[in-house]
């Protein structure tokens, strides 16, 4: 869903289109047609900004609200309310200094509470390490699931619980996300 930026970009083939409310018709279009099969659902990502293929874990992409609302947000705005995505996954770059993954400004408050997302969202693949974003930080913004998660993942998350920097309170609601998108897939939960 990122906006074609470059022609030459590394993944400007998968993106839809240059236009802002294109990629969101057609994202939702997509979104729908898929999550109308029972147990199917849809992952839109990168959210937000992801511009290049090259370091992404090391790029800011530095941007004005207007240009965030107006350019970057509004496929994702147009998917997710008119086609209830069961997932978003966040990028790997930061936006105005701060992770994706990390940034409650941009997970909670624009998505969940402006946007209306009560789904899961989840971090891209090893997006959290010691120079990216930090994983006990991520369940606090608003991304509930770290993937694919490693021991240095849980190390973090275990001492920033136990120091008292991150509440059970949060840690249940991730989980209650992750189970709730589990159930509505016809997974089955074993416990």
């Amino acid at each position: 869903m990122n906006i074609h930026r470059n022609p030459l970009g590394g993944r400007t083939f998968e993106y839809y289109s240059e236009d802002p409310v294109l990629t969101g018709i057609m994202a939702s279009a997509l979104t729908k047609g898929v999550q109308r099969h029972p147990g199917c659902g849809v992952s839109v990502k990168h959210f937000c900004c992801n511009n290049t293929e090259d370091n992404r874990n090391g790029i800011s992409s530095n941007v004005s609200e207007r240009a965030l609302r107006e350019i970057y947000l509004k496929g994702f705005e147009i998917a997710v309310k008119e086609a209830h995505p069961v997932t978003v996954m966040s990028s790997y770059n930061m936006v105005n200094r701060i992770y994706t993954a990390n940034h409650r400004e941009l997970l909670t408050d624009i998505l969940r509470c402006e946007g209306g997302f009560d789904g899961l969202v989840m971090t891209d693949w090893a997006a959290t390490n010691e120079t990216a974003a930090k994983p006990e930080q991520c369940a606090p913004a608003g991304n509930d699931l770290i993937m694919p998660g490693n021991p240095y993942d849980r190390e973090h998350i275990l001492a920033a619980s136990e120091e008292g920097r991150l509440s059970p309170a949060v840690i249940r609601r991730s989980a209650c996300r992750v189970l709730r998108m589990m159930l509505g897939s016809h997974t089955p939960v074993l416990l």
